[in-house]
């Protein structure tokens, strides 16, 4: 639930919360721009390298197969990478903000 007696307005103003904000966006998207990347490594290597694609690598498993199912295990890996970062970092400057809520933006 939202309290309707705290000031939005200087808490989106707060330099602590224009600090979480900024590192935060630059960390997911640094992540995105990762998981974009190898995401479209998949058809590109496809389209133009095809025969290192077709390389089998045990039975009818080849590079493309194994590829393909690299791009969940990045997912996951990138999942983890960020709830690290979350853990560490934006929960406790949240936090800090959070327990100032009530006192940011009362003076004025």
């Amino acid at each position: 639930m939202t309290n309707p007696s705290l000031n939005w307005a200087a808490i989106n103003a707060d330099p602590r919360f224009q600090a979480l904000h900024k590192k935060k966006t630059n960390f997911l998207c640094s992540l995105m721009i990762i998981s974009v990347i190898y995401y479209f490594m998949l058809p590109l290597g496809a389209a133009y390298w095809p025969s290192l694609f077709k390389v089998k690598v045990w039975g009818v498993v080849n590079v493309a197969i194994l590829f393909a199912l690299s791009e969940f295990v990045v997912a996951w890996l990138i999942a983890f990478i960020y709830s690290r970062r979350a853990n560490a970092q934006f929960d406790a400057m949240a936090l800090e903000i959070i327990n100032d809520a009530e006192k940011i933006g009362a003076s004025k």
